[in-house]
């Protein structure tokens, strides 16, 4: 294991045992992963795509339980990702934010986001929102953090609602178009810009 690939025996010895033990982690709500700093044993042929697809070597994972259970034992460390139990740590793939919120609702005056894997989150101080412009295109990038340091990806019709309930504020000493949510105004691009 030393590339830090993994055998087929032991790749499927692994995929058992990451889903048991998220079964058994799974049963008394989100486990500590970032408690857990179990010793590394390679790379998975795992990988989350943009769209919040999961993939196991090169197949779409079809079972959304089985996604749900992999999402409560996933793990960030800098800029990678890994499944942990409190016995094993393996590396994954992930495109670019390992969730996608795919839908929120207006509650009073905060935004609740939820995800294609069943987690929700109220935008504010512990769930903030950014947004990344691409250099070249200028395209908005949207995302929220959902838990631990796992963000998801605002999906384009959610974002294209919650521009429709953005307004502009001072922030930083400049005016912005932005959110309000969790008693928090989240800029998404300066007033100036505004078409």
């Amino acid at each position: 294991m030393g590339n830090g690939k993994r055998d087929e025996t032991s790749v499927k010895a692994g995929m058992e045992g990451l889903t048991a033990a998220a079964k058994r982690a799974g049963a008394r709500g989100l486990p500590p992963v970032d408690t857990w700093d179990p010793p590394f044993c390679g790379d998975l042929d795992m990988r989350i795509a943009r769209d919040g697809t999961w993939f196991y070597q090169g197949t779409p994972i079809g079972r959304a339980e089985l996604v749900r259970l992999f999402s409560t034992i996933l793990k960030r460390e800098g800029d990678a990702y890994f499944l942990v139990t409190p016995v094993e740590k393996v590396g994954i793939t992930v495109d670019d934010a390992p969730f996608v919120a795919v839908d929120f609702e207006r509650d009073g005056a905060d935004l609740r986001f939820v995800t294609n894997v069943g987690d929700t989150a109220v935008a504010g101080p512990d769930h903030p929102i950014r947004v990344e412009r691409d250099a070249e295109t200028g395209e908005p990038s949207p995302y929220i953090l959902i838990r631990r340091n796992l963000e998801a990806l605002i999906d384009r019709k959610s974002f294209y609602r919650l521009v429709d309930l953005g307004e502009v504020s001072d922030h930083d000493g400049a005016e912005w178009f932005g959110l309000r949510s969790g008693g928090m105004f989240f800029p998404i691009i300066p007033a100036a810009e505004l078409p």
